[in-house]
C-alpha cells in the first residue's frame, strides 16, 4: 500500500530516474498534442484576496485547462478556490508552494489540491512546463444527499491543516490508470460532438477518482475519515430524506436540527462536513436543480414551477435562477427545447457558469 512521505524538490537526477512515459501518460500526450495550450495568465480572475474565480455550468462544474508556464509567462503567487484540482505536469518541471509546503512535480506527477488550499507556482531559472489542470465543484460527484460510496471519491482531498498534499508520483502504481483516466477525459470534454459529452466526461472523471481514492486508501488518516464520513451521513440520513420529500417547504436551522437530533451548532457543523454546504445553501440547491429538470422535462408554466419548488413569488424566483443559471428561467427552457430537437438526450449549454451560491433559500 502507498504510504504518505516527505516531499521535496525534485533535481535532474531525479528527473532521468523516471526513465520513458507510462501507458497512460503517453496516451495524455497524444490527447493533449492536437489542443492548444494557453499562457498562464489569470491575474484578471484573481481578487484581492487571491481567491482564483473560474464559472462553471450549475449542472456541470467541471473545467480541464492546458497551461504553459515559463518564467516569462505566468501569474505569480498564491491562489485559493472552492474547487477540487488535479494538477498534472506534462512536460518539464513545475515547483510549487502548497500551503507551507514546497515540492516540484516531474512529467507525469499528479497534485491534488483541496478546496481553499492556498498553492501556487514558483519560478526557477529554465522554468518551461505544460501542465493539465482540471478542476470540479464536489456536487459534480458527490452532491446533496450522496451515499458514503460517492463521498469516497473526494476522500483524498481531505488533507489535515499542515499536512503535505497528496501526489501521485509518476513511478507509482497509481499513476498510469490514472493518467490513462485524464487522458479520456480530456478527449470527451474537448471532442468535436457534444451529444453525451457532459456523461462521458463525469464518467472518466469518476474513474480517474477512483485510482486515487484506492492509491491513498492504505493512509490511517484517510481511514478513520472514511469512517467518520460514514458515520456523519449515517446521523444526517433523515434529515436529508425530510429535504428530499419536502423541499417546497420552509425547514428553520432549529427544525433541521431536531430532525437530524442534534443541537443546531453541531447540526450546522456536521452538515457542511457531509454535503460541502450550509442548510441554507444546500435548499436553494435542491430547490433550483428541481426547477431545472422541471423546466426541461415538463409542460408546467415558469409560475407553475416557481409554486411547485417553494417559491411564492415568480419575481423572487426569476431572479434566484437567473443568479444561479445566469440565464432566466424562459431563456432556460428555450435552450433545452432546441437541445432536444438537436441532439435527444443532451444539453445545451448556457455558456455561462453560476456565481457563487447564497446563504439565502
Amino acid at each position: 500500500m502507498p504510504r504518505e512521505r516527505t516531499l521535496r524538490r525534485v533535481g535532474p537526477k531525479a528527473f532521468r530516474k523516471r526513465g520513458r512515459s507510462s501507458p497512460g501518460l503517453a496516451r495524455l500526450r497524444a490527447a493533449c498534442a492536437r489542443l492548444p495550450f494557453e499562457p498562464h495568465d489569470i491575474a484578471g480572475q484573481l481578487d484581492r484576496r487571491g481567491r482564483y474565480a473560474v464559472e462553471l455550468e450549475r449542472e456541470f462544474p467541471l473545467s480541464i485547462r492546458l497551461f504553459r508556464y515559463t518564467s516569462r509567462r505566468h501569474t505569480p503567487g498564491t491562489t485559493w478556490h472552492e474547487r477540487l484540482e488535479l494538477f498534472l505536469a506534462l512536460e518539464g518541471e513545475v515547483r510549487l508552494r502548497v500551503g507551507r509546503h514546497d515540492l516540484a512535480l516531474a512529467p507525469g506527477d499528479l497534485l491534488l489540491v483541496g478546496a481553499m488550499q492556498p498553492h501556487g507556482v514558483t519560478d526557477f531559472p529554465g522554468f518551461d512546463a505544460r501542465v493539465v489542470v482540471a478542476s470540479f465543484l464536489p456536487p459534480l460527484v458527490a452532491g446533496p444527499g450522496s451515499t458514503s460510496h460517492d463521498q469516497a471519491y473526494l476522500l483524498p482531498f481531505c488533507v489535515e491543516a499542515g499536512a503535505p498534499p497528496r501526489v501521485v508520483r509518476r513511478d507509482e502504481p497509481a499513476a498510469s490508470p490514472a493518467a490513462l483516466a485524464l487522458a479520456q477525459l480530456v478527449e470527451c470534454f474537448f471532442g468535436a460532438g457534444r451529444a453525451y459529452r457532459e456523461a462521458g466526461s463525469k464518467a472518466y472523471l469518476l474513474e480517474l477518482l477512483f485510482h486515487l481514492a484506492r492509491h491513498f486508501v492504505g493512509s490511517p488518516q484517510l481511514q478513520g475519515e472514511v469512517v467518520r464520513q460514514q458515520r456523519r451521513a449515517l446521523r444526517l440520513r433523515g434529515l436529508l430524506e425530510h429535504i428530499r420529500e419536502h423541499h417546497s417547504e420552509r425547514l428553520s436551522v432549529e427544525s433541521a436540527a431536531r430532525l437530524a437530533g442534534m443541537r443546531p451548532s453541531q447540526m450546522r457543523k456536521t452538515f457542511k462536513r457531509v454535503t460541502g454546504m450550509s442548510l441554507l445553501q444546500y435548499l436553494s440547491h435542491v430547490r433550483l436543480t428541481r426547477a431545472a429538470r422541471l423546466l426541461r422535462e415538463s409542460e408546467l408554466t415558469i409560475a407553475e414551477v416557481a409554486m411547485e419548488v417553494g417559491f411564492v413569488d415568480q419575481s423572487y424566483f426569476d431572479r434566484r435562477f437567473r443568479r444561479e443559471f445566469r440565464q432566466t428561467p424562459s431563456a432556460f427552457r428555450a435552450r433545452q427545447a432546441v437541445a432536444a430537437l438537436t441532439s435527444p438526450g443532451e444539453l445545451a449549454p448556457s455558456g455561462r457558469g453560476p456565481r457563487r451560491p447564497r446563504t439565502e433559500p
